[in-house]
């Protein structure tokens, strides 16, 4: 008779057990999300082992022009047909897409999507200008779109918002910001004006917020 020899052996857990690496990325503030109670605090912290912040594509604007040729480098690939910009149009291009005015929300995904239309719709193989314009109108009004509205739409028409510089129009929605939780222009000028009008030997505020909103075509009764 045999004997069995098990007792020989190791023994060994018949399940077996895979490692898993999760690798997650998102847009959102995770730890603001927690502490509102928008994202679970346990799958948080399982995700948080380690985490790196990269900025998005519009804080990233050297990074644009090499990621064009590469998008071309992938339609090539994909679709078995090589595009390239005529000299004129890429400086074009390029002066919009590395531009304040380019918000690029969506990142890659809205460049490689910008790519693939002028690759696509580009005359024999070759994105020349009358493409980019295309593209540039379409970029544009996508982006006035996305735009957060500072309360100015109501106020200016069209081509008045598009006339006025980024700096003053930062300080002219903090105005606006100020004449709506006011009761009165007087009162909304010495907010305003709170630390010059103690370098003045007599200050009228109310004037001189009427004259600063007459710059923009607009008195206290449009504002309010």
């Amino acid at each position: 008779m045999g004997t069995c020899d098990t007792h020989k052996r190791p023994f060994t857990n018949a399940r077996s057990y895979q490692r898993l690496q999760l690798i997650a990325g998102t847009n959102r503030d995770l730890v603001t999300a927690v502490a509102e109670g928008r994202f679970r605090d346990d799958l948080f912290a399982r995700l948080n082992l380690w985490t790196f912040r990269l900025p998005g594509l519009a804080d990233r604007r050297e990074d644009i022009e090499p990621n064009l040729d590469y998008e071309l480098e992938r339609f090539a690939q994909r679709e078995g047909t090589r595009v390239t910009f005529n000299k004129e149009a890429r400086v074009r291009y390029l002066t919009l897409a590395m531009s304040p005015a380019a918000a690029w929300a969506g990142n890659f995904r809205d460049l490689a999507a910008s790519v693939t239309r002028m690759a696509t719709l580009s005359p024999n193989a070759r994105i020349d200008r009358d493409c980019v314009d295309a593209e540039i109108a379409r970029l544009t009004r996508l982006w006035s779109t996305e735009a957060p509205d500072d309360g100015l739409a109501g106020l200016l028409s069209e081509d008045q918002r598009a006339g006025i510089d980024p700096f003053d129009r930062v300080q002219f929605v903090e105005a606006i910001r100020v004449c709506c939780a006011s009761r009165s222009l007087s009162e909304a000028g010495r907010t305003l004006f709170a630390v010059s009008r103690q370098a003045r030997a007599s200050t009228n505020d109310a004037d001189r917020l009427r004259k600063y909103l007459a710059r923009f075509g607009l008195d206290w009764a449009d504002v309010r």
